[in-house]
């Protein structure tokens, strides 16, 4: 142990004791137990960023929280933050504010585009932050063989990260499919981390029996993929902790608020996922989650265990997620734990948010364009045509991907080929809807356009549940490998905004009748973006609200849900770079056949 170690800690046993003052005494607050669930009247003297005590003290610096609750800081236990589209600075300055004091994060968004040196700039860029930002190591980049990433990460190229104490990790094995079927590299990487020991993620939906018996005999320690409480309680029954979603684009929490009950809580936790800048500015990110499980009838004192002290156990964070002595004093406080309305955010026992707004600033990370040259130049394509977007050949009946409102989820329509009234184009196959003919099930095209190595492939296919009428949506997040999709009514449009995006190097455009009304530049990998959260909220509120005008409903995220229709590890269909994928199979299937 260092002397500076020492002397800190016979500081903190004095200033436990009451023998010499505090730095800080948070005085005359309830406190809540995460250890019993209870309430408890005292104060939370802090010394050198931890809890030095609880009971009566006196501190350098006194604040009286008469009549307020104090909470141990929250933890996300699973989020992507390019989700956010913004840079890891503003993402903290964005969930501060909520209570939100430590993060873990899978970066595969960034790996998937710039590989090993996206994984760098990831944790370059969210050092010394007053959020702690902790990373799984991307276990699937690419997420199946049938993806065209921007880079491949092998299992050698994962372990020279583990020697970052902020990587805990191996992140979500989304190929549960190769999991189960002993995939060699999938395997190395289990092994890897395993020889390490660190913990390993899962992403498994809807896996069961035997199959679900392997994958948890292989390592993987949790899921975040639960879609309804049997499927939850089926793996919590072997073993795995359960992260409960409520994102912007998955919204798992209605269909799981029985894990919230005394015999499941213990071993779950919450977490987003993937969040959109405006919701983590409006809505909250983690003390929203806890909110709305407390509407629903559940225990506070379970439901903020849940959002702190288990992911900290599950994620092996001594010392966080409680409110006890010795513990790291991040902290907030509330007047009621039914509305659970995040009043102050103590992180390491500073102040740093207060009624929803940063009171400390927040260092920015400076544009390192030579130091990371794949992050800030990740476009290596062509421009498009409308062309570009034909279906080659003939058949009665063509695939649909059918999108479900609120899942990740997709469905598979066979629709005849009539029954939506195409017709043959001058181009060979090119098929575009009869002139002044209303869409039958809202059936439009969407495509999947290779974007990282210049490989031409354009993969083109079906989907319906969308409900764009005019015009054209393109976006260069497209989960996991990020290359460029475009969902439109006519070929001219999707190409016209498809051309936007890669104008911008990355990003989000919509296009209507050959031009474009609205682009969001996403220069970070074509995935998140350089400015502050609220200027990338107020572009997709302007964007959002044009989707609706083009006929995206409400209840249906215009970004956040095209995004996922290339995601090929979640059922049942999807789009990639070269047509429509069975995840099942995992093979190509045909978008038109007799």
């Amino acid at each position: 142990m260092s002397l500076e170690k020492s002397d800190e800690l016979k500081e903190l046993i004095a200033a436990a004791r009451g023998v010499e003052k505090s730095d800080l005494v948070l005085k005359n607050a309830e406190i809540l137990n995460v250890f019993t669930g209870e309430l408890e009247k005292g104060d939370v003297a802090i010394r050198n960023g931890y809890i030095a005590g609880i009971g009566s003290y006196e501190g350098l610096e006194e604040i009286d929280l008469s009549g307020k609750i104090i909470c141990p800081g929250l933890i996300d236990g699973h989020i992507h933050i390019e989700s956010s589209m913004v840079s890891p600075p503003e993402f903290a300055k964005a969930v501060l504010p909520h209570g939100t004091t430590a993060v873990i994060t899978d970066p595969h968004e960034i790996a998937n585009v710039a590989g090993a040196e996206g994984l760098s700039y990831m944790l370059e860029s969210s050092r010394d932050l007053p959020l702690e930002i902790f990373f799984m190591l991307p276990s699937c980049v690419p997420a199946t063989p049938l993806d065209e990433a921007g880079a491949e990460l092998d299992a050698a190229s994962l372990n020279s990260f583990y020697a970052n104490q902020r990587v805990l990790g191996l992140a979500e094995l989304m190929n549960s499919y190769g999991t189960v079927r002993n995939d060699k590299e999938i395997i190395s990487k289990i092994l890897g981390a395993q020889d390490h020991g660190r913990i390993i993620d899962g992403h498994a939906p809807g896996l069961t029996g035997n199959d679900l018996n392997a994958y948890v005999a292989a390592g993987v320690e949790s899921d975040h993929e639960c879609s309804n409480a049997e499927e939850a309680i089926e793996k919590l029954k072997r073993g795995q902790w359960i992260m409960i979603r409520e994102g912007t684009a998955a919204n798992n929490l209605n269909a799981l608020l029985p894990l919230f009950d005394d015999e499941y809580c213990g071993r779950c936790m919450l977490v987003t996922d993937d969040k959109h800048p405006g919701e983590l500015l409006e809505l909250g990110h983690i003390d929203y989650i806890v909110r709305k499980a407390i509407k629903a009838g559940k225990k506070p004192a379970n439901a903020i265990k849940m959002a702190s002290f288990n992911a900290a156990s599950y994620f092996g964070l001594k010392k966080r997620g409680a409110v006890a002595p010795g513990y790291r004093a991040d902290l907030i406080v509330v007047s009621d734990l039914e509305e659970f309305e995040i009043e102050k955010v103590f992180k390491k026992g500073k102040l740093v948010a207060e009624n929803g707004h940063m009171v400390i600033d927040v260092p920015g990370f400076e544009n390192k364009e030579s130091t990371y040259p794949r992050v800030y130049h990740s476009f290596k394509l062509d421009e498009l045509k409308p062309e570009s977007f034909a279906i080659r050949g003939e058949g009665q009946f063509k695939r649909v991907i059918e999108m479900v409102r609120g899942e990740l989820l997709t469905n598979e329509l066979i629709v005849p080929a009539n029954m939506d009234r195409y017709r043959e184009c001058a181009v060979e196959g090119h098929i575009l809807p009869s002139p002044g003919v209303e869409l039958d099930k809202d059936i439009i095209k969407i495509a999947v356009i290779e974007r990282h190595r210049g490989t031409g492939h354009v993969g083109v296919g079906f989907t319906t549940g969308y409900g764009i009428k005019y015009g054209a949506i393109a976006s260069s997040v497209a989960h996991d490998s990020h290359n460029l999709i475009v969902a439109g009514t006519n070929d001219t449009d999707m190409a016209t905004a498809a051309n936007a995006v890669r104008e911008n190097e990355g990003g989000l455009a919509i296009a209507v009748d050959g031009r474009i009304l609205s682009t969001l530049t996403l220069p970070l990998g074509g995935i998140m973006c350089d400015r502050e959260a609220s200027y990338v909220e107020d572009k997709l509120i302007e964007m959002k609200a044009q989707a609706r005008l083009l006929g995206v409903p409400d209840g249906i995220d215009p970004f956040m849900t095209l995004a996922f229709v290339a995601l090929p590890v979640i059922p049942k269909l999807r789009i990639l770079t070269e047509g429509m994928a069975d995840v099942a199979t995992q093979s190509y299937v045909p978008t038109l056949f007799d």
